[in-house]
């Protein structure tokens, strides 16, 4: 009598060999398949599953997400004319702040599309800085506040992108 455990192989890709399960439906997975969850690894079909249950936003959220995403983004790129090189500091923060605020006001309702509203929210609140430091440049006086552009720059990168890292958890690629 043999005790060779039989060999498996992933359920989407039938020529690679595993012994990973997903926890939820012990569907056989590879690596490439896996998403790793705080319970465990399951297959993408369970997690997108699972995700489109917690799609909880309602039609409301999408307006007050967008408008406080928006001033609060204007009101932090106004502080990054006073504090210059901190703002490499502070940006992420705001991000932060930003994030929960919505996530506050919305109760905490979720949506990927929501995420990317309050994401462009974020983005537009901080460009009226960005081009009103940029405008020099473009009316032929050079760059004349380098520095000026370079913090209003950096914050309109990391705010919205702080912003949407914080609300949009875990992701799957498709």
């Amino acid at each position: 009598m043999s005790d060779t455990i039989p060999t498996i192989y992933c359920a989407n890709h039938p020529d690679v060999e595993t012994s990973l399960r997903c926890n939820s439906c012990d569907k056989p997975i590879c690596p490439r398949c896996a998403v790793l969850t705080p319970t465990g690894y399951r297959c993408k079909e369970c997690v997108r599953g699972q995700q489109k249950k917690f799609d909880t936003a309602e039609w409301y959220d999408y307006p007050l997400a967008f408008t406080i995403a928006l001033v609060l983004s204007f009101l932090g790129s106004l502080l990054v004319v006073m504090i210059g090189f901190f703002t490499i500091f502070v940006a992420p923060i705001a991000g932060v702040v930003i994030a929960e605020a919505v996530r506050r006001v919305t109760r905490r309702r979720r949506s990927r599309q929501l995420f990317l509203i309050t994401t462009a929210g974020a983005v537009l609140g901080c460009l009226p800085l960005l081009i009103s430091a940029l405008l020099p440049a473009f009316m032929g006086a050079g760059l004349g506040n380098l520095f000026g552009v370079i913090w209003q720059g950096l914050y309109t990168f990391t705010v919205p992108s702080s912003v949407y890292y914080r609300l949009a958890g875990i992701q799957i690629r498709r």
